[in-house]
């Protein structure tokens, strides 16, 4: 299952409580890079050069990560949070990986994830939830990765599920277990 949509569009969230729920393995690409970068390795550090200014990390880089954590993850029914984020990467994830059986758009406006972001960063310390990167992080997302939802309207238009994500999180979830039993996907 794929979760596409905005920064703090409530992605994260979303997964966490499936994961719970179901038992599925949640990979956001957000926490791989991350995890990288924390790490020290030189790696680490171009991406987080380029995470600073809101762009986006090599496709290699990325798919890459994912393998390794799906190769090492014990439930085999993934939540791939956060990626593709932009078509050339869904092209690729589909010849690296497969197509995704399912993907959930979550649709919130700019302003809602701004202040998301910006309440998160205050509470996380996160370095890429501060308002000068929320806002290059926006511009990536319109331009590069809201195509990938065209994308998958086209070439997956039943496995395509859209839900907004402008109320509570508990009301969300339960917009995504009803588009996930519409769609015949069966939690574990």
């Amino acid at each position: 299952i794929v979760f596409l949509g905005g920064p703090g569009c409530g992605k994260g969230t979303q997964c966490e409580e499936l994961v719970r729920d179901f038992g599925y393995s949640h990979l956001s690409t957000g926490d791989l890079l991350r995890a990288e970068v924390a790490s020290g390795s030189e790696l680490g550090k171009q991406c987080d050069t380029l995470m600073k200014e809101g762009k986006l990390v090599p496709l290699d880089v990325t798919i890459n990560l994912l393998k390794q954590a799906m190769g090492k993850a014990k439930c085999k029914r993934f939540l791939i949070d956060g990626f593709p984020r932009a078509v050339d990467q869904a092209h690729e994830f589909e010849a690296k990986v497969g197509k995704p059986d399912v993907v959930l758009c979550l649709d919130c406006s700019l302003e809602l994830m701004e202040k998301r972001l910006l309440q998160r960063g205050k509470a996380s310390g996160r370095a890429d939830d501060n308002i000068e990167t929320i806002k290059k992080r926006f511009e990536t997302f319109l331009a590069e990765s809201k195509p990938v939802i065209d994308y998958y309207r086209k070439s997956l238009p039943k496995a395509v599920k859209t839900i907004p994500t402008d109320k509570m999180p508990d009301e969300v979830y339960a917009d995504v277990k009803a588009a996930l039993k519409a769609t015949a996907e069966k939690p574990v």
